[in-house]
């Protein structure tokens, strides 16, 4: 029988870290926000510094009720760089949505953001078992949609008029997924990545 979704887990890896998102980190978590002033991002939901520790509530308040496992990202040195989480989750089916994620500007095109991936997906696939796992992504946002094209997702398709953004504007957004049978050539594709010199 796999672990229930939301249950806490520290992945590993070489060059990052996740564990559970604490309260304690909130202080670090606005640094690493300040990092590129993330939050300015109109098709994006990044949370400010000022807004940082009702974000964590909001998050831990859904991990409290199974709706969602957030983690806090460190890097190799163990900074605080960022946070990403499953949410969407449905234990019944084991499925579930890796998102909600961003990373301090200096964290960005690195291995980073393809080892949380690596390491999210293999633990959704193969610890807990599940079928699918998505990701959904602004439809201007073509920074987040080329990242999700190159872990090797597929668009399942765009969902028009979606959600209001904060700034008021209809958000239409792009869903993509990899299914429990594309995960072993994924999995090499990322470790294929991973090992290339950088």
């Amino acid at each position: 029988m796999p672990a229930k979704i939301t249950e806490p887990v520290v992945l590993q890896g070489q060059h990052a870290r996740l564990e559970l998102l604490r309260s304690e980190h909130a202080q670090a978590l606005c640094e690493a926000s300040r990092d590129g002033e993330l939050w300015k991002l109109w098709y994006t939901a990044i949370p400010s510094p000022e807004g940082m520790a009702a974000e964590i509530e909001r998050r831990l308040g859904l991990h409290r009720a199974a709706a969602m496992l957030p983690f806090t990202v460190f890097d190799a040195a163990g900074r605080v760089v960022g946070m990403t989480t499953y949410m969407n989750v449905d234990n019944a089916q084991q499925r579930l949505e890796i998102g909600s994620t961003w990373y301090a500007s200096s964290a960005q095109r690195g291995p980073l953001n393809t080892e949380c991936k690596r390491m999210l997906l293999a633990h959704a696939f193969e610890a807990l078992e599940c079928i699918a796992v998505e990701f959904r992504t602004h439809r201007f946002n073509q920074q987040s949609r080329r990242a999700i094209e190159r872990l090797g997702a597929q668009q399942d398709g765009i969902l028009r008029n979606h959600q209001r953004a904060s700034n008021g504007t209809l958000r239409d957004t792009v869903v993509y997924s990899i299914t429990a049978d594309e995960w072993p050539t994924v999995r090499s594709h990322l470790d294929f990545q991973l090992s290339r010199p950088r």
